[in-house]
Parts: C-alpha cells; structure tokens; sequence
C-alpha cells in the first residue's frame, strides 16, 4: 500500500499530475459549470436542474435554443469577427514592435540585457488601469499624443482610412482601441522572443555569410525560421486574451466598439440573461482553442523533427 502511494504521489506522476490537477480545477471545472448555465432555464435569479426525477422516470432538459439565436442573430457574429479583427491587428503590430526590440536585446552586450529585460518589465510594476486610463490622457484634447498626431496631420490621414471617426477626434476610435491593446499587451509578445533569439547558435549566421548570404537574407533565412517558436508562443500569448479583452475597448473604444467582452457584460449584468451570457462564453471559449489546437499541433511536430 506504501509502495503504491509512494509511485501514485511521487517522482513523475506528481511532476504530471500537479499541473493536470490544476488545469481540473482552475479550468475544466469552472467551464463545465458555465457550459451547464448555458443550457440551463432560468428562474428569476435560480436555474432549473437538467435531471430531474418524477415518478420514477429520469428526465435531463438541455435547452439550446441560444446556441441556436446565436447563429441567427448578425449581432454576434459581427461581433465575433469584431473580435477577431482586433486581436488579430494587435498581434501583427505586437510583432512589428516587439520582434526588432527582442532582437535588439538578444544582440545586446550580456551585461545590457538585464536592464533591457527590466524596462520591458517595468509597466508591470503600475496597476493596469492607471496605465490605460493614462492613454486616456494622452489622446484626449490638451494630451501631448492628440497635440502631436493633431499638429503633424496625421489625424486627417487616419480619418480618410476609417480609423477615427473625424480629424481630432481620436478617442473611442478603432485607432484609440489598438493602440490602447498594444501598448498593453506588447511585453507578452517581446518576452517569448527574447527568450527564443537569446539560445539562438550565432554561428549559423556566421556561416550563411561565409557562403555568401548579405545580412538581410541571413536574418530572413536563418533568424526568422529559427524563432518560429517565439513567434508562435508570443502571437498566441497576444491574441487570446484580446479576443475577450473588456476594459480596454470599453475606457478606449467607446460603447459603440463591438467586442465579445462587451457583450458578455451586457448579456450578464444588464440584461441578466446569464444562459444567454453563458452560451457567448462558451462559443468564445471553443474559438480560442482553435488557435491553441494549432500551436500544440506545431509544438508536437517541433520536438519530433528535434534530434
């Protein structure tokens, strides 16, 4: 018996299981319990049980009719693809950003690296909301980034391609939205990148050019291929939490900013439809995990390939 507690609890079931067992209960669990609200009926503020037991017949009740309204209303689907834009548009310039600054630290003198690492860290020590609402600051009349893009004409630029409602008027904008979720989240995607070009053997470059490669077609033939990874894990770390981001596009973009995590607090705290609410949690939920189905997928065919 002490023998099969001891291999039960010790050496490499407890390193598998610990985090399993996280996973089960900070995860698993609690969506289960959504997924449970969103086919339940409610009443007033209880919900009907799925089984139940009446003359000694068993009956289970799943009500998907708001499945079923999601798929036919547009609302939710634009604002799904809503969603979808935004986080997507935010990673890309996430790694516009963050791919030349963590190439820039890996390349850096070792004794440079540690404070580099630190001012990427540095935001981290200020509470989020004070962050974005200092944005809030910035590019509204008298911030020094509204006189800035409103003396250079850059706000007339941005108004002819649809990103700001008019010239000067740049809060509440898709422009002021994206910038608000890249300036936060951009540390996420420079970390994973430093990491991944910091291991990077230097002497593959040295080679592409002993066989003639100018710098930039090392860079673009060895560099990049090689921090895939990066790219990938950093891209994911972006992408997922912007698709449900609320604080954000609501400081920044306005009510009229279509975002499923304004949805979720419409359907939940001013409709009090939590079935409803529910269901858009878990269509949101199933979406995310498509992109993480692929990095696992490319994860699992970068260690098989690796000697």
């Amino acid at each position: 018996m002490k023998a099969w507690i001891a291999r039960l609890f010790g050496g490499r079931s407890a390193v598998i299981g610990i985090p399993y067992a996280w996973l089960l209960v900070f995860f698993l669990f609690p969506f289960l319990i959504v997924m449970k609200i969103s086919v339940s009926e409610m009443e007033s503020v209880t919900f009907k049980d799925l089984i139940t037991v009446a003359d000694g017949a068993v009956s289970l009740t799943l009500k998907f009719s708001n499945y079923l309204f999601i798929t036919q209303d547009d609302l939710y689907f634009k604002t799904y693809l809503s969603s979808l834009k935004y986080a997507a548009c935010t990673t890309v310039f996430c790694l516009l950003i963050g791919y030349p600054f963590a190439y820039f630290m890996a390349r850096a003198k070792p004794t440079a690296q540690p404070a580099l690492l630190m001012l990427v860290m540095l935001p981290f020590w200020t509470s989020f909301l004070l962050r974005v609402y200092a944005w809030k600051g910035l590019l509204s009349e008298n911030g020094w980034a509204y006189d800035l893009l409103v003396g250079s004409g850059l706000d007339q630029v941005m108004a002819s391609m649809g990103l700001v409602p008019a010239p000067g008027q740049l809060m509440n904008s898709p422009f002021s939205l994206v910038l608000g979720m890249t300036y936060t989240y951009l540390p996420f995607m420079i970390l994973p990148l430093y990491s991944n070009l910091s291991k990077m053997d230097m002497r593959l470059l040295e080679a592409a050019t002993d066989l003639g490669a100018t710098p930039f077609v090392a860079f673009w033939k060895v560099t990049v291929p090689l921090s895939k990874a990066g790219i990938i894990a950093g891209s994911m770390l972006v992408f997922i939490p912007c698709v449900g981001e609320f604080v954000i596009p609501e400081l920044l973009g306005g009510p009229q900013t279509l975002m499923i995590g304004r949805v979720l607090w419409d359907e939940f705290f001013s409709n009090n439809d939590w079935p409803m609410a529910s269901s858009v949690a878990v269509v949101m939920v199933l979406l995310i995990l498509v992109p993480l189905a692929v990095f696992s997928k490319y994860q699992a065919e970068a260690n098989e390939v690796r000697p």
